[in-house]
């Protein structure tokens, strides 16, 4: 839908995030905040008010000052949950500097990250715990540990005493929650965007530039009142728009249990908009194609949806009454979807499209907080994603003649730079104070947004996860007999859909049969699992591809990736 005078949504304006919590208590006190189960097989569905989270948030954020954690590194480590929300909006409400990580990263990488991060306090779920014993000994520089949970071990704190003790604190005259000034312009969060140190990079982001992303996002979308959160709390896809940009709204978050549980709660818990990376909904179009083709109702629907978008066009719009079993499989009031964090098939937007569930793609990046562009409700373009949002400046550095060139981002959103790396700031910041993306696109004539390529190395996993080749190259070189190793994102020749992370090596021949090896296929395999087995899963080597001569190279020696074939025999 194309709509040039489509006008700016009103959205809720704040300046920092006590700011946000309390003004949300106060607009709406009774209104449910965050929801969530105890334990997924529970019918009940505990409901947190905007009024109890602002309390609870307070007392954690007193008790934290009461031992000494403002103005301190804080790493918060766990899955979604309504203490991890709450630790991180109350942490970023005292002055303590957050460094959300990855749960599921090795104990090393998470260890790596600590001490990169400089933390000095450390927030773990249960789920975790067995990971922080192992690297506890090595964490000289951690003074204390906070379970969000029961922790198994007196040796960490137990989250929920601290904010007991900052509730007592605070009705017996303790105001130092309200009373600490934030500035807004320093560093309030570190985000690490690899898992490994010596590859990855601490992105720095201060409450400005989280808060203006979402206030200036904002005007673009009109939210419905329940959401479901699936993202991970730790990328800031799920921190920053999943959480701060519907909390400040007063929209209903229902925290999932689970990817397993996912099916079940979208038709009991009947949210009406999803925050989604594209893994999501593709396996959501596949159930639903899978059941129509199971069913033998397959070509129904596809006469269905002819119909249906013939109808559109007229403007007669029946899609709910329409799709009505197929709108059940997401509890019925799914109405929309806001899609980023890797690319999205333009069949797939049509299909939801065509149901009756509007999907907004859009674009972002952890540098810029992370929304650079998206989509708006009735104001959307095919192939693009979207317009740049409020107050945000992008241009195209060295386009071609097709326009396309490096995509280059300026605004209040774009990060402070990355932690204790100079050089590496200074390389992704233009003459001109622009921030460059690494990404390739074009903008249209109207302003429009597209992305065409990547020129950073970097794989983008279609569940939003970022791989760095160079970070499992390391890892491979090591291997006797590897002589050459590139790592990239590869199409299956015998499964166009399915994603792989393919390993081609150049091996040394003279090794091999020093060794006596007579199948260097299953040899070199064998060699990557055992590799793959101590990395986190998503960075997992899937197919392993040799080749019978070295890589092409340039002048200076370095493999020219572009000139690698990327199918998989």
């Amino acid at each position: 839908m194309h709509n040039k005078n489509y006008p700016l949504y009103e959205t809720t304006v704040f300046e920092d995030f006590r700011i946000m919590t309390e003004n949300v208590a106060k607009k709406y006190p009774d209104r449910v905040a965050i929801s969530y189960k105890e334990n997924p097989r529970d019918r009940e569905t505990i409901k947190v008010t905007y009024s109890q989270a602002r309390d609870y948030i307070r007392d954690i954020g007193t008790g934290m000052i009461s031992i000494g954690a403002r103005d301190k590194h804080v790493a918060i480590i766990g899955e979604s949950s309504y203490d991890w929300i709450c630790s991180y909006f109350s942490l970023m409400s005292i002055g303590s500097v957050t460094v959300p990580i990855d749960r599921d990263l090795p104990a090393d990488d998470i260890l790596n990250i600590l001490i990169a991060g400089e933390c000095g306090f450390v927030f773990y779920s249960p789920a975790v715990e067995t990971k922080i014993d192992l690297i506890r000994d090595r964490l000289p520089a951690v003074k204390t540990y906070i379970c969000m949970g029961e922790p198994k071990t007196s040796a960490s704190l137990r989250l929920s005493d601290i904010a007991d003790k900052g509730s007592d604190l605070f009705r017996n005259g303790d105001n130092s929650y309200y009373d600490y000034e934030i500035d807004t312009d320093r560093m309030a969060t570190i985000v690490f965007t690899s898992g490994t140190t010596g590859k990855g990079k601490g992105v720095m982001l201060s409450q400005k530039n989280i808060v203006l992303d979402m206030t200036n996002g904002m005007y673009f979308f009109t939210l419905t009142p329940k959401t479901m959160n699936v993202l991970p709390p730790h990328h800031t896809f799920g921190s920053t728009v999943n959480f701060v940009g519907h909390f400040a709204q007063g929209i209903e978050i229902y925290i999932s249990s689970g990817l397993r549980y996912i099916p079940q709660e979208l038709k009991e818990q009947q949210p009406s908009h999803l925050i989604l990376v594209p893994l999501f909904i593709e396996k959501l179009y596949d159930k639903v194609w899978k059941g129509a083709e199971e069913s033998g109702k397959a070509s129904m629907l596809r006469v269905m949806i002819k119909v249906s978008n013939a109808l559109l066009k007229i403007g007669i719009d029946i899609r709910r009454k329409l799709f009505r079993s197929v709108l059940d499989n997401f509890g019925g009031k799914l109405e929309l979807v806001i899609c980023g964090g890797a690319p999205l098939n333009q069949e797939i937007i049509d299909f939801f499209t065509a149901v009756g569930i509007t999907i907004l793609n859009g674009y972002g990046i952890t540098e810029c907080s992370p929304l650079i562009s998206c989509n708006r409700n009735k104001y959307r373009k095919d192939g693009s994603v979207g317009m740049p949002i409020k107050d945000l400046e992008v241009r195209i550095k060295d386009p071609d003649a097709n326009g396309e060139g490096e995509i280059c981002v300026k605004g209040p959103n774009v990060m402070l730079g990355y932690f204790k790396d100079p050089v590496a700031t200074a390389t992704v910041m233009d003459e001109d104070g622009f921030f460059m993306t690494g990404d390739y696109g074009r903008l249209d004539d109207e302003g429009w947004l597209y992305i065409t390529g990547r020129i950073k190395n970097i794989i983008i996993l279609s569940n939003g996860k970022n791989v760095y080749p160079e970070e499992i190259e390391n890892e491979l070189s090591r291997i006797p007999g590897v002589t050459e190793v590139i790592v990239y994102a590869g199409e299956s020749a015998s499964n166009r859909k399915k994603e792989a992370i393919v390993a081609e090596i150049f091996p040394d021949s003279e090794h091999i049969k020093s060794k006596g090896i007579t199948d260097p296929q299953k040899y070199f395999e064998d060699e990557v699992s055992k590799i793959n087995e101590r990395m986190v899963s998503y960075k997992a080597v899937n197919v392993v591809k040799l080749r019978e001569e070295e890589f092409v190279k340039n002048t200076s020696k370095k493999i020219l990736r572009f000139e690698i074939d990327k199918s998989i025999d």
